[in-house]
């Protein structure tokens, strides 16, 4: 399996120390931000440090990882041309941060129609991926599936393929799956991921799931609230979480993970990665009920 998680990047080493945070989680892939998810400030693509890091990558035997593109991109507003249009010309310059990168997958929500509808929505979001979209495009723009909560598109599988039944080279579009999402939108990752697969393959094969992002959920099933768990601590459980990374459809599927960072009750402002216990945690296949003591413990021992 590739599995690995979201990391940081910034300060002078920028790409290079992604690459390091993530090899200190035991990962074997990685997803990033080109910049803070919640604005456009972006550095120049000559200050990422690319090649430094893309040296570390082969060295450790890395081959695949993920950029995911900001939340504030949403080309499914209609209501506010200046946000479609800038959704429109910042995505096209993603394209091009990743594809320098050496990544060939940019994660996307798909957008929130702000009251509109569901097919006035559909239609801004097929317009834009027009205008972003090229036949020589070398990046995918992979379609995050959503949770439904507000009036995001994108819960439901057929959402995913009007999408794709509109664009012009869809070919150049693949779908991330995340399991939180799934969940709390209705299906059941925790009883019937098979039967998931089998709706997902009405109008899809699973050659279009280019990533995963695993994440336990906080909601039970059908909520449409969008609030991620650590692994083995919601709703889904470990064991429907750990079966996906094992199964062979997903071998070269980077697996990425989500899930929150630890905190103690009263001190929001000290918090602890989890993802190198939940990474091995994972790896071995047995669950640690007292995963997020340990985490603390650690952390306090550091």
């Amino acid at each position: 399996m590739l599995l690995g998680s979201h990391v940081g990047m910034s300060g002078k080493e920028m790409m290079l120390a992604s690459v390091k945070e993530a090899l200190s989680y035991g990962a074997d892939t990685f997803m990033l931000y080109t910049g803070a998810p919640q604005n456009t400030r972006r550095k120049e693509i000559a200050d990422l440090n690319i090649e430094a890091a893309q040296a570390l990558m082969a060295e450790h035997g890395m081959k695949k990882f993920v950029v995911h593109a900001p939340y504030i991109i949403n080309l499914a507003n209609t209501v506010n041309a200046e946000t479609y249009d800038l959704a429109v010309m910042f995505l096209k310059k993603e394209i091009e941060r990743t594809a320098a990168m050496g990544s060939d997958t940019l994660v996307l929500h798909p957008g929130s129609h702000v009251g509109e509808g569901e097919d006035s929505g559909i239609a801004s979001i097929v317009k834009g991926l027009n205008e972003v979209l090229t036949p020589d495009c070398n990046v995918h723009i992979a379609l995050e599936t959503m949770a439904g909560k507000g009036s995001e598109i994108g819960n439901r599988f057929e959402q995913l393929a009007r999408i794709y039944d509109g664009v012009k080279w869809n070919d150049k579009l693949r779908i991330c799956m995340d399991t939180c999402h799934l969940n709390d939108s209705g299906y059941d990752v925790k009883n019937d991921f098979e039967g998931v697969l089998k709706q997902f393959e009405r109008y899809f094969p699973l050659s279009q799931i280019a990533c995963i992002h695993l994440n336990d959920s906080k909601n039970e099933l059908g909520a449409a609230k969008d609030r991620h768990e650590n692994i083995g601590f919601g709703t889904i459980g470990f064991d429907a979480l750990h079966s996906i990374t094992r199964m062979n459809e997903f071998a070269d599927t980077p697996i990425i993970l989500e899930t929150p960072y630890v905190t103690r009750e009263g001190e929001k402002d000290r918090a602890f990665s989890p993802y190198r216990y939940e990474i091995a945690m994972l790896k071995k296949g047995i669950f640690d009920p007292e995963l997020i003591e340990m985490i603390r413990k650690d952390a306090d021992r550091a």
